[in-house]
């Protein structure tokens, strides 16, 4: 047996193994790090009214773009116009949502 009872050149059992761990830990937040600039730059888009309203955003939820057609644009009924808007930008949030959750989805488990 060797110096600390069979553990051989003197070290600490399972050191190599938190070694590994560590490194993995901190591959792991490479990735999520990279998947978050990503969806920083992914853009998904929500639309309303058989397309007569458009919003793009990218993942962070930040509008890039909304586009309306002429025809939704009726000035006796702003209050449609108002209801299409939102529900083109509650779609886009959706689409967002959902891209986070696919790019997220291996790292949501590990509360990081």
């Amino acid at each position: 047996m060797g110096k600390f009872g069979g553990f051989g050149g003197g070290g600490m059992p399972g050191m190599g193994n938190m070694q590994q761990l560590m490194k993995q830990a901190q591959k792991m937040q490479e990735d999520m790090a990279k998947a978050k600039e990503e969806l920083a730059e992914t853009e998904v888009t929500g639309t309303s009214g058989g397309g007569m309203v458009e919003i793009v955003m990218n993942c962070h939820k930040n509008v890039v773009s909304c586009t309306i057609k002429p025809e939704a644009c009726d000035p006796d009924d702003i209050e449609m116009l108002e209801d299409l808007i939102v529900a083109a930008f509650n779609d886009a949030c959706e689409n967002a949502d959902e891209e986070t959750a696919n790019a997220m989805g291996p790292y949501s488990q590990l509360g990081m």
